[in-house]
């Protein structure tokens, strides 16, 4: 357990001049205290019994308002250096006094951490030399650490670093934990800087760690880094991010969600993001959930590169990132595969593993690892094995027609989008939230509460109802969801088409429809939605399920069906978007360009009109 900590005070806020003109840039007020103040309560939280401020300029500021502690729980004691000689400086001066492990602070970082989780990494690991490190959002322009798999680390890179190519996206958040023998290699009465001066060489002389945490650390140096944290402390963001406290995350199959799918990407340069994809990270980045990437790379097992060489698309993916304020909080790959017995494999890597997908087993140790529930987290993939692997951890799952394009498949995802950034927009958003919520509100606590949810295709019918029906879940409510899509015809058994009607095994439906909800067994001839996908024939059975939701496009089409629902909702889509979708759609179904605008036209022409005006019949328009 550690006791004491040395904190550095002694900064004059140069930058902050408009709100440290006459306090040291400590004293800073963020959310109604001092930036010290919030580091002070945190060492009493947390245990620590002593703490030492280093100080220098307007040091009698912080000596008024801290006393010796006696308001706060802890004893405070103070060092005044004669002259500042940089972050070393005043840590050096009191070497000669440490005999313990002893933690070392920043006085401008705004920070909430778990010690214990720390503390117990520097214990298991037998490190002498802990730093706390992160991805963040400017890797370019911070000190940077690379570490192997156990997390020693093996190479620094202080700022500026403008000669490396690629770089591991891992930040010193100046945060330590010392060993005594760390403070012999400080020189006294000499200026230094431990990120620039210290550690490029310390890590070759102690066993030196990086302690890598998605918890919150943040200077707050500028005046906007300052209103950022000063906006996030107030928000209860820093606390939250305490690992502590549950946390929630997305995890992301990398090849085809976040980067185009080569087949078996070996070297760095066969390696680019989606244009899209750096953005929709930023916005995970500042969200409430953690980015997790989730990846099977059996190009090890496959001896197509080896560890060494993943490491370094890893680095080409996280500069390109960083280069455009974009991170992931960390990354599990799978480098085995079960097949063996090729010519040139590894065999090392050719066994039958926990971690490959579908296995969730990445997804597990990740949230072992953050303190994540995977029922409040998300996992997008572009392939099957991605939304099984989702599904056995308990994680909603949502598949993407980019990539693999879930080519194949037989399981459905929760959800299913164009891509990262629809997917990512959709999770973040949550853009039904509100009118889910009030169409709960008025489901009937009975058996057999039956919704329909019509609208034209591409509008969002599918999305709505798996909205719907989560929300019904986590209410507590039992849900059988039956897709109208189940009846629709092969595509060489349709006539010629003068109503959306006939595209359907209309009379067969209508029997179906009755007999489910008389509790009988009615087996769906099935869709097959992608040519790649196999059609099989879909079992429905009612057997007193809370609610039943209907979903098609016919949906409130049919009298008979309309005359079955408690709640007929119609969902309402911008034309100029919806078209947008269906072009998308059919891309991904393998047509060209110009039988998919014929396609378009004929079906504005015999469907759309027919459709809409089902929405006279509606209780509820959704937008």
């Amino acid at each position: 357990m550690v006791k004491k900590a040395l904190i550095l005070a002694g900064g004059k806020g140069t930058r902050l001049a408009s709100l440290a003109k006459d306090i040291p840039k400590p004293m800073v007020t963020l959310a109604g205290k001092p930036v010290l103040e919030h580091q002070i309560i945190w060492c009493a939280r947390e245990g620590i019994e002593e703490v030492t401020l280093i100080t220098n300029h307007l040091h009698g500021v912080i000596e008024d308002y801290f006393g010796q502690g006696e308001n706060h729980g802890i004893k405070i004691n103070y060092y005044i250096e004669p002259k500042p000689l940089g972050t070393v400086g005043g840590v050096a001066d009191l070497s000669d006094q440490i005999d313990s492990t002893t933690l070392i602070l920043y006085g401008d970082v705004v920070f909430d951490i778990s010690l214990s989780r720390l503390l117990a990494f520097h214990k298991n690991h037998k490190s002498e030399a802990t730093l706390v490190v992160h991805p963040n959002d400017h890797p370019y322009d911070s000190d940077l650490v690379e570490t192997d798999e156990e997390g020693r680390i093996t190479k620094v890179f202080p700022k500026p670093h403008d000669s490396l190519d690629r770089y591991k996206n891992l930040v010193n958040a100046a945060l330590y934990v010392f060993e005594p023998v760390v403070f012999q290699h400080l020189k006294k009465g000499e200026k230094a800087d431990f990120g620039k001066d210290i550690f490029p060489e310390l890590y070759k002389k102690v066993r030196m760690f990086g302690y890598s945490t998605p918890e919150y650390l943040k200077d707050m140096g500028t005046p906007n880094r300052w209103e950022k944290v000063s906006s996030d402390l107030l928000s209860g963001k820093v606390a939250a991010r305490n690992l502590e406290k549950v946390q929630k995350a997305i995890f992301l199959d990398r090849d085809g969600v976040l980067n185009w799918d080569t087949d078996l990407i070996d070297r760095p340069e066969d390696f680019t993001l989606y244009p899209y994809t750096s953005k929709t990270l930023q916005r995970i980045n500042k969200s409430d959930f953690l980015s997790v990437i989730i990846t099977n790379q059996s190009v090890i097992a496959r001896n197509l590169t080896n560890l060494e060489g993943l490491a370094e698309i890893h680095k080409k993916m996280e500069t390109d990132l960083g280069a455009e304020g974009a991170f992931v909080d960390d990354i599990y790959f799978c480098p085995h595969h079960p097949d063996g017995g090729f010519p040139g494999e590894n065999k090392a890597f050719k066994k039958v593993c926990e971690c490959r997908k579908p296995k969730p087993g990445m997804i597990l140790w990740a949230s072992e690892k953050y303190n994540i529930d995977c029922s409040q987290s998300y996992m997008i993939g572009d392939s099957e094995r991605d939304i099984l692997a989702g599904k056995a951890a308990g994680a909603t799952t949502l598949a993407v027609r980019t990539g693999k394009g879930f080519e194949g498949a037989t399981t459905r995802p929760d959800y299913f989008f164009a891509n990262f950034e629809e997917a990512g927009n959709f999770i973040l958003d949550d853009p039904y939230k509100e009118a889910v919520e009030e169409i709960a509100s008025q489901v009937e606590k009975k058996a057999g509460f039956t919704i329909f949810i019509g609208g034209n295709a591409r509008s969002g019918k599918t999305t709505i109802t798996s909205r719907l029906e989560i929300e019904l879940k986590n209410q507590g409510l039992s849900v059988l969801r039956i897709s109208l899509d189940d009846w629709i015809l092969p595509k060489d058994q349709r006539k010629t088409e003068n109503s959306v009607l006939q595209n359907f095994q209309s009379d067969l439906l209508v029997s179906d429809l009755k007999k489910i909800m008389d509790r009988e067994k009615v087996q769906a001839p099935g869709y097959s939605v992608h040519p790649s996908f196999p059609q099989q024939p879909v079992l429905y059975q009612y057997t007193g399920e809370n609610v039943v939701l209907v979903e098609g496009v016919i949906a409130l089409s049919v009298k008979e069906w309309r005359d079955l629902a408690d709640i007929k909702i119609f969902k309402v889509l911008d034309e100029e978007k919806r078209k947008e979708r269906f072009e998308e759609f059919y891309q991904w179904k393998g047509l060209q360009k110009d039988h998919i605008e014929a396609l378009y036209q004929s079906r504005f022409e015999l469907e759309y009109d027919f459709i809409n005006k089902d929405d006279i019949f509606a209780d509820i328009l959704i937008k």
